[in-house]
């Protein structure tokens, strides 16, 4: 067996079978194997994706694992050489896995990605590089976040993601919707870390990953992503991004990158991302009364998202000596 592909389900089963059609249709040369991780879905997935494709392997994980502890159940039982984690709201271009295992075979590198295109055909990012402190995760700040994109662009700071990638763009960490990693190196590396629920545990597993190796997206092939197409229906949100800090969901990616921010950089850092955040409340509140007054609209309209952002952000620091300690403990809030 060459490669393993491990598919984490929550409720999600139409998508599923999709992947998996594209999957066979554009696979022809790589011997693989599918294994789905269920999540506790409660309706008829299971039943849906093994009448379609009966040879699917099939985990209950009997709870709503989240993505790590799903990944690494499928992980655990894979034979393959090669891993790799992808995303149910994927569909396979133009043969890309024969042609993403043909050259990660011949490479040296220990994890790789591809190119991932949003449904209109576009280009989504699928590769990006570490900032010192974890210090990009402000840039979504309302107006703080601004301030510190303007300041980044006029001192020539190297911008943190890749849009376009090239044929071979050597990466500090890959997008987990496509994420394929050698399975010979896992010993060294280890799993995911399992105190993720979601968000982040992808950018921390590559910063294990990267000691051991180089790790690459190759540019040339394509994988079309409807991104945040599960986790908005877990969080109940239209908010397909990353940037969204208001509501539940925001919360979870508030909290999964502060997580990834101790494990990776330590308490300082971790604690420089949270007082910007919650100094960002004040301003956010401000700035958006005094910019709506200016334009003639109600100054209040932004203050329910102000308010989303400040509770996150009071819940942070309720769960600050947790993530200080740094013991094992499941960051969900689902």
């Amino acid at each position: 067996m060459q490669l393993s592909i491990i598919i984490v389900n929550y409720k999600s089963a139409a998508l599923i079978v999709d992947c998996i059609r594209s999957i066979q249709r554009e696979t022809s040369v790589v011997a693989y194997e599918i294994i789905v991780v269920d999540n506790l879905s409660g309706d008829a997935s299971e039943n849906v994706i093994r009448a379609a494709y009966p040879a699917v392997q099939w985990i209950q994980m009997g709870y709503n694992a989240g993505f790590a502890r799903a990944n690494n159940a499928g992980i655990r039982v894979a034979t393959g050489d090669y891993i790799l984690l992808l995303n149910p709201d994927t569909l396979i271009l133009q043969q890309a896995l024969d042609q993403c295992v043909a050259r990660f075979a011949l490479r040296e590198f220990v994890a790789c990605g591809v190119q991932l295109l949003n449904e209109d055909g576009t280009p989504q990012i699928s590769g990006n590089y570490f900032m010192k402190g974890g210090l990009n995760h402000l840039l979504p700040l309302p107006y703080w976040g601004g301030l510190i994109r303007t300041l980044g662009y006029a001192l020539k700071t190297k911008v943190p993601n890749v849009l376009q990638a090239g044929s071979v763009q050597e990466v500090d960490w890959i997008n987990g919707a496509y994420l394929m990693v050698r399975t010979d190196i896992l010993p060294q590396t280890g799993l995911l870390d399992e105190d993720f629920f979601l968000y982040a545990e992808e950018t921390e597993w590559c910063s294990r990953l990267r000691k051991a190796g180089k790790l690459a997206i190759f540019g040339d092939l394509f994988v079309t992503h409807l991104q945040g197409e599960t986790a908005n229906a877990a969080f109940d949100t239209r908010d397909k991004g990353y940037h969204g800090l208001f509501d539940k969901k925001g919360l979870q990616i508030i909290l999964s990158n502060h997580l990834r921010v101790r494990k990776q950089y330590g308490v300082l850092w971790y604690l420089i991302l949270l007082l910007n955040y919650t100094w960002d409340v004040p301003v956010f509140y401000i700035c958006s009364f005094v910019e709506n007054l200016f334009r003639g609209r109600n100054p209040f309209r932004d203050w329910k998202l102000a308010n989303g952002l400040a509770i996150n952000v009071a819940k942070m620091w309720g769960l600050t000596p947790t993530i200080i300690r740094d013991r094992p403990h499941f960051y969900k809030v689902l």
